[in-house]
């Protein structure tokens, strides 16, 4: 039988330290579903996905230095009634990004549509980076008047 301590150093030679650093919870977790040890073995590798695709965003997000972090939850639509709620949210999956569509944020220099990038500095993954590049990208095309 190998001991904890054994086990928890095999892990963090395999660098597995999200399975490693919560390794008795998961463990509980993976006994009280009475999960196989093909499941179990899945359970662990889902865990560790999640917590390096957490990792990988929140250094994208240091990186990128956004100047503060907002989500939509705090986005005032009162202010812009011309925005439709919806297809804002939409947009902000970013699913246009994997779809390889392109967004255009139409209008005159100061109408809002920068606000809406921070909104995506609450980043979830590389593709709502690329997003806020494109908004960005867009927004700046948009105020240098370029149609």
């Amino acid at each position: 039988m190998v001991d904890h301590e054994a086990l928890v150093g095999m892990l963090g030679r395999l660098r597995l330290t999200a399975i490693r650093d919560q390794l008795d919870g998961l463990l509980d977790e993976a006994a009280r579903r009475e999960l196989t040890l093909r499941e179990a073995l899945a359970f662990l590798c889902e865990r560790e996905i999640a917590r390096r695709d957490q990792r990988r965003v929140e250094m994208a997000v240091r990186i990128a230095h956004f100047p503060f972090a907002r989500d939509l939850r705090g986005f005032d639509f009162a202010a812009q009634p011309s925005l439709d709620p919806g297809q804002v949210r939409e947009l902000a999956t970013a699913r246009f990004v994997a779809d390889g569509e392109a967004v255009l944020l139409p209008g005159p220099p100061g109408v809002g549509e920068m606000d809406l990038l921070p909104e995506s500095g609450g980043v979830r993954s590389e593709r709502h980076a690329a997003a806020g590049m494109t908004i960005a990208s867009m927004s700046a095309l948009a105020s240098a008047g370029v149609r």
